[in-house]
């Protein structure tokens, strides 16, 4: 068997050159390596996050007393305060990439993706879009760009929705086939509750989500006790009750858009069918209290 050939070692590292004071998600540096041989580092802790991800060679991580051989592709989390140790082929050491960070928003991020010490390894092949993301940030740095901390934030999130996918393919299929009918309906719900002042249709909706317009309106109705349609009207009238209430200086007709409704006339008509009274009527009434 052949030897692999004698890799140069190199070091390379940048740190963020605009750090803000206070961020829930800060990227504090970026870096890569060509190791030598059984290079060890730890025992230790460190107090940020460190993602590392190899492109060449192998080694091996142990963390919370697992030790988890690794090469190409592969990538490792060290989370802060836990001590954990990794080291390098001695005959064929990696060469990897790392970016390390902090912030409530990356202990969040990472806990939604399920990446954590119990797994902290992400396995994504041959993948090129791992390492080009890792770069970015470093090239960032390096050049010390405009906004440098915003962008290389971005590359991070990019970089955490790359291993969300790889941790959990079966999301990949089709969603028909494996959301539950509730979980499909809340999703119909969320759609409704962000986009009920845009100009939707439940067409659009069912479209958007993926569904048969016809399949997602029975199981709306079988949870909620109301179509579609009928429950996206209600939601903009009320809506539009809370908007009479507490924004004065708005007109009915400015109301009326902000809620969804392109006709105030149909709005009146609506409101009026469901509260017993006009929005003029109704404001004037609250104005009483």
């Amino acid at each position: 068997m052949s030897t692999p050939a004698k890799k140069t070692e190199s070091y390379y590292v940048v740190s963020n050159p605009q750090p803000p004071a206070e961020d829930d998600l800060t990227v504090l540096f970026s870096g890569s390596s060509q190791t030598k041989p059984g290079h060890k580092p730890g025992p230790k802790v460190v107090d940020y996050y460190l993602l590392h991800h190899i492109q060449s060679g192998f080694g091996t991580y142990t963390c919370q007393g697992v030790t988890y051989p690794l090469g190409p592709g592969d990538s490792f989390l060290i989370e802060p305060g836990k001590l954990i140790s990794y080291k390098a082929d001695d005959v064929d050491p990696w060469y990897y990439r790392w970016i390390a960070f902090e912030g409530v928003l990356a202990e969040r991020i990472l806990k939604q993706i399920s990446l954590s010490s119990q797994q902290p390894i992400v396995h994504t092949g041959r993948k090129r879009s791992i390492g080009v993301l890792y770069h970015q940030v470093q090239t960032v740095f390096q050049t010390r760009i405009s906004q440098a901390n915003l962008r290389a934030s971005g590359y991070l999130h990019l970089l955490l929705a790359e291993y969300a996918e790889a941790l959990q393919p079966e999301q990949k299929s089709s969603p028909q086939l494996t959301s539950s009918s509730e979980q499909i309906v809340q999703q119909a719900l969320q759609y409704l509750s962000t986009q009920y002042a845009e100009p939707i249709t439940i067409e659009l909706m069912a479209e958007t989500l993926g569904y048969n317009r016809a399949y997602l309106s029975t199981l709306f109705k079988k949870h909620t006790g109301l179509t579609p349609v009928t429950f996206l009207l209600q939601l903009r009238t009320d809506k539009a009750r809370l908007l009479l209430r507490e924004r004065q200086e708005l007109t009915v007709e400015q109301i009326a858009s902000s809620v969804g409704f392109q006709d105030p006339l149909y709005f009146s008509k609506q409101f009026k069918r469901l509260y017993g009274m006009s929005p003029t009527d109704y404001r004037h009434a609250m104005k009483r209290l």
